[in-house]
């Protein structure tokens, strides 16, 4: 039986887990906070505490069985929280370990002008984050190959799915219609990232993957699409030079390019949500966006 450890069971690692626990894997994940363990119990998961300042007893006695591990943990201002301080422990802990997936961004591209990119285009980071993300895939890259085993990169787009996205924005008062000429984003439903990281490691497929939809779009016209379902007023335009932004919102906008799905489509995969139109009305119609 496989057995996975999912460090960061947040809203990816949640989903993650959730999905491999419905089957006949054995799953745990990792969290901050104790306050976030009746969550991951709720999802058949096993709850650990991970602060990234080393592992406890009970985290290392699971480590010895773990055959596949998800880092769902972006690097903070001390970089990776398990890479390189602990690479040392989680390698001699992990002796049964057969595969990694590692969740990274297509901010790692950087800017485009608008281009597609896929898996073979070159990295331009333009944000410390983003830089950071490249470095991170870097370390795990060659943790993976010190173990000689198998690891997926999947570099994701803007995350959305039950709770986190247009539906909700707009009950909240908060969704904004920002025109800038030219912005597109691609979007990724969570659903298919456990979906994608479930199809990856059925056969030990390592590589760089987009995790991806299929269709880049001005971001005013998906708020537009979900206010149309709910039946309400969009929220008027606003020019991007006008707009009131934080300054990592007004980063992203920095960057525009098209993320080919491309390659991990030829891997066999199938998307359940292959656009924003349909994953937003099958989540209103199912009543489950909240």
């Amino acid at each position: 039986m496989n057995k996975w450890l999912i460090f960061g069971a947040g809203f990816s690692g949640l989903r993650i887990g959730e999905k491999l626990a419905k089957g006949d894997a054995t799953v745990a994940g990792t969290t901050r906070s104790v306050d976030k363990f009746p969550k991951l119990q709720a999802a058949k998961m096993r709850p650990f505490q991970f602060d990234g300042s080393g592992f406890s007893g009970e985290i290392i006695e699971y480590l010895q069985e773990v055959t596949h591990l998800v880092m769902s943990i972006g690097p903070d201002d001390g970089g990776d929280p398990l890479l390189p301080n602990l690479k040392d422990q989680l390698a001699q802990y992990t002796p049964n370990l057969r595969w990694i997936a590692y969740l990274s961004t297509v901010g790692v591209y950087g800017d485009h002008d608008g281009a597609w990119v896929d898996e073979e285009t070159p990295c331009k980071p333009v944000s410390k984050r983003s830089v950071d993300r490249l470095r991170t895939e870097a370390d795990w890259q060659a943790f993976a190959n010190n173990k000689q085993i198998p690891l997926c990169i999947l570099r994701l787009s803007g995350i959305y799915g039950p709770g986190r996205n247009g539906f909700v924005n707009l009950a909240k008062g908060t969704a904004k219609r920002v025109i800038k000429p030219g912005q597109v984003f691609n979007r990724i439903h969570v659903d298919d990232i456990a979906g994608a990281v479930m199809h990856l490691s059925a056969s030990n497929i390592s590589g760089i993957f987009n995790v991806s939809d299929n269709e880049p779009a001005p971001p005013q016209d998906v708020v537009t699409f979900c206010a149309d379902l709910m039946g309400i007023a969009p929220p008027p335009e606003i020019a991007y030079d006008e707009a009131n932004m934080s300054a990592m919102a007004r980063s992203f906008y920095g960057e525009v390019k098209r993320i080919s799905n491309e390659k991990l489509r030829a891997s066999g995969y199938h998307f359940t949500n292959p656009d924003y139109r349909i994953a937003f009305t099958k989540m209103w119609e199912a009543d489950a966006w909240k």
